[in-house]
């Protein structure tokens, strides 16, 4: 009996040592694997956030890659250290990936849409945007959707991949804009007069640029009106409070110029009845 455990153990101890080699040196390379994901991963974060192009949700995309394909490779190199097939693991693997990606080819495109917004920056948090024939101000942008606040607080969700594939208006993406006002004189009036009245209240407001000069021309001649085009650049926080001062500021002046301002009115004319002149 003695004889025949003997002989057992000299069987099985080297079996018994190389797991045991294998099991201390899986769990060495899983933990040297794993802090060294862990380190990448903040690597990654941490020069992403010194660039100033790059948001911080994409720092964070990049850093969850980096940590997740550091530990496949990881947990690959443990399979194979216990014998177990890597080629046909990764070929398993790379089935199901293909099977996710086909089930989820709109969610993916959506998250590459919000990578590229991200990278590229057509608009970022804060800025007045048009996407998709909605406008509003970006209040979060994610990898998969960009969300707005309309003017009156209506939520507008938006997903990135709509977003990417179509025109973008960013109303913010310059720091100055030009305001367009037209005022409509009388034909009766004196356009010069007119011209130099607008012209005076345009730049008496602080706000409006003075390079390049404001426009102030006659520009077209309606049905009723002589039209006067007025263009004046401003800061472009400046414009929507500018353009209605200017508005309400011009109608006084001109006002007070004797300068009148034509709206449309009907002139009915009376005919009498053509019987009463056969009768007459």
């Amino acid at each position: 009996m003695d004889m025949d455990l003997g002989a057992m153990w000299v069987e099985l101890s080297p079996k018994i040592v190389d797991g045991a080699v294998a099991v201390i040196s899986a769990i060495i390379l899983l933990i040297i694997g794993l802090r060294i994901a862990s380190w990448l991963a903040s690597t990654v974060r941490d020069q992403a956030a010194k660039r100033q192009n790059v948001d911080d949700t994409l720092a964070g995309f990049f850093s969850s890659l980096v940590r997740w394909g550091v530990t496949a490779a990881v947990v690959i190199a443990v399979f194979g250290i216990f014998g177990i097939p890597v080629a046909s693991f990764a070929a398993v693997l790379g089935a199901l990936t293909l099977a996710i990606g086909l089930s989820m080819q709109g969610a993916l495109g959506n998250i590459a849409s919000g990578v590229m917004i991200m990278l590229f920056r057509p608009y970022k948090i804060g800025d007045f945007v048009e996407i998709s024939g909605e406008s509003g101000t970006v209040k979060d942008i994610n990898l998969f959707q960009t969300i707005l606040a309309t003017t009156d607080n209506v939520k507008i969700i938006i997903p990135n991949g709509e977003a990417i594939d179509g025109v973008i208006s960013n109303y913010s993406g310059y720091t100055q804009r030009r305001c367009d006002i037209t005022f409509g004189i009388d034909y009766d009036d004196d356009m010069d007069k007119a011209i130099s009245i607008i012209r005076g209240v345009i730049e008496a407001d602080e706000r409006a640029l003075k390079d390049p000069e404001p426009f102030v021309k006659v520009t077209n001649l309606g049905d009723s009106s002589v039209d006067i085009t007025t263009r004046t650049w401003c800061e472009a926080s400046d414009l929507w409070n500018m353009k209605f001062d200017l508005i309400k500021k011009v109608k006084e002046a001109l006002d007070a110029g004797g300068i009148s301002i034509p709206y449309p009115h009907t002139t009915l004319v009376k005919k009498e009845a053509a019987n009463d002149d056969a009768a007459a």
